[in-house]
């Protein structure tokens, strides 16, 4: 992956951007809501020096190839409302890794998927990947019917692999290839004609 920023992004009602050195506040709020992190490993941040690292550890993604965070901008007002990273990249094998997160004021809204369509398409297209994948908790009804929106096939089952605010949690294991990606956007090209 080239040293630089990744390109900006765009769909009907987003902008997908770097995330920069104001979006600090706009990411704790996020990330201190109990429940946007109630199926994650990791607790909701109590302080904000915790954005810093995050801000930080997006920079030197960037810088080194290693992963690309992307905020999720509501384009009609400006607000950071998620984050969206492809990581664990695998050059070799041409795969990574997916991850996003919105705030729960904007769950429902069907931000989750239409930012991630142009993320993959990147993915895909730019970065040259093969397979991208995902792993949720089995009881994050959301997360799954995402995935499943933008073509992932359910690829396995780990009983117990995290602990999770103090309980045991499962994962199930998601996949998406570029031919199952090609045949979403070929089919979708074909009812939009028949249409």
């Amino acid at each position: 992956m080239p040293d630089s920023l990744p390109p900006i992004l765009h769909t009907p009602r987003l902008s997908l951007r770097p995330l920069a050195e104001g979006d600090g506040p706009a990411l704790f709020a996020i990330f201190s809501d109990p429940a946007v992190v109630r199926y994650w490993s990791r607790s909701a941040w109590t302080e904000m020096a915790q954005a810093e690292d995050m801000l930080a550890a997006a920079a030197a993604g960037y810088a080194d190839g290693s992963g690309l965070r992307y905020g999720i901008v509501v384009t009609a007002n400006g607000e950071l409302v998620g984050v969206a990273s492809l990581f664990a990249f695998d050059h070799g094998n041409r795969r990574c890794d997916l991850g996003y997160v919105l705030g729960s004021r904007h769950w429902g809204q069907g931000y989750a998927t239409e930012a991630l369509v142009p993320v993959l398409d990147h993915a895909f297209g730019a970065l040259g990947m093969n397979r991208i994948e995902a792993d949720i908790d089995p009881r994050n009804i959301g997360s799954r019917q995402v995935l499943e929106k933008l073509s992932f096939r359910r690829e396995g089952f780990m009983p117990e692999r995290w602990i999770v605010h103090g309980e045991t949690a499962d994962t199930e294991f998601y996949g998406l290839l570029k031919r199952y990606w090609e045949e979403r956007a070929a089919s979708r090209s074909s009812a939009g004609a028949a249409g």
